[in-house]
């Protein structure tokens, strides 16, 4: 029997799993990567006997690779917030999904544990820009304001550290992060031990510095469009820049492009006033995905620019008129 841990690579793919694995430790084969590899169940070839565990991809982007290792005689527990489809009803699938926009799967999680290893769900949900629902999580904990700027800043650190096209472009692969990050029962003792956490936050506001020196390439009555460079801080920045944004002008819906060969990486936020529409503007798009609050799409070819330009004004325009 073999266990696999399948994971996103962000700040909520890892808190989700530290926390089950405090609650039930297991020698596993991790399987994740940058926060855009969603695809990660085809790495996976689980059988009869084998146990998975999937954490924070899209069960739709999956689908075919899930029902090959169910029908294979694998077990699949499956926790996770974004665009999923039909959910399939097996026998060897406990699907654990909510796509509202206040839910991500840290929050699935802590739900599922009953409480048992809050911090951590507090530490995924601000990575996932949900601050509010961060704070709501965290009210039972009797923190004070620093510390939950403290667990904001980690949140958003690892996060941070899964933007990219490849994993070269990390300061740390995900997989080793969560080890060093698993050592630790309390955040509070990872943010004051591990050096880990100083070299993403410094690499984090550098990299940061430079994104908010750039100006809107497109600009709408519903939101503002950023364009940044091919170049591996701004891969490694664009995600949090693109939640910076959506913080500072609520109201407002944002994307920020990253220049590839070819065309662009493009990350989408929703307005946090009324967080929706970021899935369905992706989805028009081949390579588009994601959630209702926040989404992506990994390449969009320099030919479709103006397109994305119209379907991001028509998205967004609209939500603001309903």
């Amino acid at each position: 029997m073999t266990d696999y841990d399948v994971f996103n690579g962000d700040a909520d793919g890892i808190c989700a799993l530290h926390m089950l694995r405090l609650e039930v430790p297991r020698e596993s084969e991790l399987v994740t990567g940058v926060k855009r590899d969603i695809g990660l169940l085809k790495r996976v070839a689980a059988g009869a006997g084998d146990r998975v565990t999937v954490l924070d991809i899209s069960l739709d982007k999956n689908r075919a690779a899930l029902m090959r290792m169910l029908d294979a005689g694998a077990e699949v527990t499956y926790f996770d917030h974004h665009q999923a489809g039909e959910i399939p009803r097996h026998v060897r699938l406990a699907a654990h999904i909510e796509t509202g926009p206040e839910w991500c799967t840290s929050l699935l999680v802590d739900r599922y544990l009953s409480g048992r290893h809050r911090p951590w769900a507090v530490v995924g949900a601000f990575g996932d820009n949900l601050h509010a629902a961060a704070r709501r999580a965290a009210r039972d904990l009797a923190l004070t304001e620093a510390q939950l700027d403290a667990l904001r800043e980690l949140g958003e650190c690892l996060n941070y550290n899964a933007y990219g096209e490849t994993t070269d472009d990390l300061y740390f692969h995900p997989a080793a992060l969560y080890r060093l990050l698993h050592a630790y029962r309390d955040p509070f003792e990872f943010i004051a031990a591990e050096r880990a956490f100083v070299i993403l936050k410094e690499g984090c506001a550098q990299d940061l510095a430079r994104a908010q020196a750039v100006r809107p390439v497109h600009r709408c009555a519903a939101g503002a469009i950023y364009l940044l460079p091919n170049e591996a801080w701004a891969r490694r920045v664009s995600g949090l820049f693109g939640n910076l944004l959506a913080r500072q002008a609520p109201q407002e819906a944002h994307a920020v492009l990253t220049c590839k060969p070819g065309g662009y990486l493009v990350s989408i936020r929703a307005p946090l006033a009324s967080p929706s529409g970021a899935d369905g503007l992706a989805s028009q798009f081949a390579t588009g995905g994601g959630r209702k609050a926040a989404a992506g799409i990994n390449h969009l070819p320099e030919g479709e620019l103006e397109r994305f330009f119209a379907a991001f004004d028509a998205a967004f325009t609209a939500g603001r008129a309903a």
